[in-house]
C-alpha cells in the first residue's frame, strides 16, 4: 500500500519547519520513494504527513538499517522543537 501524505497536512508540516529551521534546512521532496512503512495504514484513517527529520550529513552518516548507523543525538533538540 503507497503512503500518501495529505495535501493540508503537508503544507501545514512544510511551514512549520520553514519557520523553525529556515529554507536552507528545509528539502521537499518531489518524487515518491520505493519502500515500506506502516504509517500509510494510519494516513488511510486519519490525515497527516509523514516526514524525515534527518540525522546530518557526510561521510560518517551512513543511513538507516547500515550496520555503521550511529544515531546523532543533536537532532533530538531539533526534533523536540518541531
Amino acid at each position: 500500500m503507497p503512503l500518501v501524505n495529505t495535501p493540508r497536512e503537508t503544507q501545514f508540516a512544510r511551514e512549520t519547519a520553514l519557520a523553525l529551521l529556515g529554507p536552507d534546512e528545509v528539502i521537499k521532496q518531489e518524487a515518491g520513494r520505493a519502500g515500506s512503512e506502516d504509517f500509510a495504514y494510519m494516513l488511510e484513517e486519519c490525515p497527516g504527513c509523514y516526514l524525515f527529520i534527518g540525522n546530518g550529513t557526510g561521510n560518517n552518516t551512513p543511513m538507516l538499517h547500515n550496520p555503521r548507523y550511529d544515531f546523532n543525538n543533536e537532532v533530538l533538540v531539533r526534533g523536540a522543537a518541531y
